[in-house]
């Protein structure tokens, strides 16, 4: 393939400049094959640490941890080759100090090849964010319904149903955005507030469970996809698979047990010889 032919992956700067404009696409990926699914509809994937809940059936994305992002990251990167891949750091790899974020996305990062990583933008973010940005690493922020922080908020609630919590994550978005955040998923929070930051940031801003007019959107593929028992009101069902595998998996286990399965059209035939 000539170098005119290749497809070039999305950068940074492409993602900046969605800000006001057309609508980033923005959907999780955990492994190869689905990130090559989509890849050309999405513009960024995000390997998130919901991974833990979706693929491994922890409770929470407290238990996730770096070696994990790290697997899917790299799954996800061989599967995609247009998309900007995001990889979430995981609960307890950031909120120490600078450099404890810093040493963990760049080995994210290097051992990954993502193009950059997402915190939870508590009030530690800006110093972390900036921090990072300034020695090469881009930052996503995250503010609003925060699920690293489960087990303080007693459960996933939605957030800015206070004065309290309307002012906090404005405040966290704009310490983000100023700390050199090249994007803001904003989760969880009333249209109203989610509008609010949008215009309040100069960054692209992302939503779940937020407003159409954020400047992306984004939700977890697996609950898109209808794959799982329970998903939050947020979402929309785009598909059924969870029965469609069901199904499939049914009339497997019934041609198995009645001999169907294998046919004629999957075994092999022995090859004749020229003697024979």
């Amino acid at each position: 393939m000539s170098a005119q032919n290749q497809i070039r992956r999305k950068t940074v700067r492409d993602i900046a400049k969605a800000k006001g404009g057309e609508p980033l696409v923005c959907l999780t990926a955990y492994d190869a094959t689905v990130a090559h699914i989509l890849d050309p509809h999405c513009d960024i994937l995000l390997v998130g640490d919901s991974v833990g809940m979706v693929v491994h059936g922890l409770p929470s994305t407290v238990g996730v941890t770096i070696e994990m992002m790290i697997l899917h990251g790299q799954a996800v990167m061989r599967g995609a080759s247009q998309a900007f891949v995001v990889v979430d750091m995981p609960f307890g790899s950031y909120e120490t100090n600078a450099d404890q974020a810093f040493l963990n996305a760049a080995r994210i990062m290097q051992e990954t090849g993502c193009q950059a990583v997402k915190i939870e933008s508590g009030a530690y973010a800006a110093t972390q964010i900036r921090h990072m940005v300034e020695r090469g690493i881009p930052v996503m922020g995250h503010v609003g319904l925060r699920p690293q922080a489960t087990n303080v908020d007693g459960g996933f609630r939605a957030k800015g149903r206070t004065d309290e919590e309307w002012t906090r994550a404005i405040e966290e978005a704009v310490a983000a955005d100023e700390a050199g955040a090249f994007a803001i998923v904003v989760e969880g929070v009333a249209p109203d507030l989610a509008d609010k930051i949008t215009a309040t940031v100069s960054c692209p801003t992302i939503g779940i469970g937020a407003s159409a007019n954020c400047d992306g959107q984004i939700l977890v593929t697996n609950d898109m996809l209808g794959m799982t028992d329970w998903v939050p009101k947020f979402v929309k069902k785009n598909a059924d698979l969870k029965t469609e595998i069901e199904t499939a998996a049914k009339l497997y286990a019934e041609e198995v047990k009645s001999r169907a399965f294998p046919g004629a059209a999957q075994t092999y035939k022995l090859r004749k010889t020229a003697k024979s």
